[in-house]
């Protein structure tokens, strides 16, 4: 089935493209009017809103792999100022975790876990939103605007994962082979240290293996069985741009992936790129009051929107 009613060929292929695969399903054209309840099989993912008024644009944040939506605490007191907000913990993170969870699709995939994500906005009655996301979240953010395009206002990916070089290749095979004899929380504090290595990144080091610590050691093999996914998808992505207003925030530290993103932004013309000096990985946290305000000013712009007095 064509994705979003066009081509799944890739432009010098004429067989679907390795990544189609993940898309097998695509929502219907027209959100369903009536607001969906939580499915019978399952618990829904934990969730929290803020929320100003029904004519204020919705914002959803999503968190990154290991994380919660904690990690967004630098940014909640000021994007609930102008938008309501709509913060998820993913599956096996923050509240969306226990027994009565365990009754998640295995394995898990990019499809699955984003479509989580959509059941989220339906049971809480929004329609569309803008996105804002960090790390493996841009991931998922991005998955949306291809599974559900109609629901994606813009997208916002911070520390944006948009390719996989011969570096990260081998960090991705080294934890595939210790990931079953070395304690996570090691492999998890190996990889921190090697997207994050200067200084200044310890706050975010330490929010992130700080937030890992939660996460149960059979969810951390389920998220990075996910990486499996990765070439083929983030190579789909490249070469199948969406029409969806994207702005990449990156940090000039982030040495492992603002490259490829630089090149990502001068390839598709809805994209553009920051760059936030003194900043690593984890750029909302690093440099907080830029994120926000690069943000939000985006999304106003992107909504026709207006800030009102005084919410800056």
């Amino acid at each position: 089935m064509p994705l979003n009613g066009g081509s799944n060929l890739s432009p010098d292929r004429k067989h679907p493209h390795p990544a189609a695969r993940i898309f097998q399903r695509s929502l219907p054209s027209r959100i369903p009017e009536r607001i969906l309840p939580p499915p019978k099989h399952r618990t829904m993912l934990h969730y929290r809103t803020h929320e100003i008024s029904p004519e204020h644009e919705w914002v959803v944040f999503v968190h990154g792999a290991g994380g919660s939506s904690s990690i967004w605490h630098p940014q909640l007191r000021a994007f609930r100022r102008h938008f309501n907000v709509l913060l998820v913990d993913l599956r096996g993170h923050g509240e969306s975790q226990g027994p009565h969870f365990d009754a998640f699709d295995r394995p898990y995939t990019f499809d699955r876990v984003s479509r989580d994500v959509l059941e989220v906005m339906d049971h809480a009655g929004v329609r569309s939103a803008h996105f804002v996301g960090i790390s493996l979240g841009t991931i998922l953010i991005r998955t949306l605007g291809e599974i559900a395009p109609e629901r994606v206002e813009s997208m916002i990916l911070g520390g944006a994962i948009t390719r996989l070089d011969a570096r990260r290749r081998f960090l991705v095979w080294l934890g595939d082979r210790m990931k079953r004899t070395m304690p996570f929380l090691w492999l998890y504090r190996l990889f921190a240290w090697v997207i994050m290595p200067r200084r200044r990144h310890r706050e975010s080091r330490m929010l992130f293996v700080g937030e890992a610590r939660k996460l149960a050691r059979r969810e951390f093999l389920r998220w990075f069985h996910l990486t499996l996914e990765l070439n083929p998808l983030l190579r789909f992505f490249e070469e199948k741009e969406v029409p969806i207003p994207t702005l990449y925030l990156m940090g000039d530290e982030d040495h492992l992936f603002l490259p490829p993103v630089r090149r990502l932004a001068a390839k598709h013309q809805s994209a553009t790129l920051e760059v936030l000096e003194r900043s690593g990985h984890v750029c909302n946290v690093d440099r907080a009051d830029l994120f926000n305000s690069l943000s939000i000013d985006f999304i106003h712009r992107v909504a026709g929107t207006r800030p009102a007095e005084g919410a800056a």
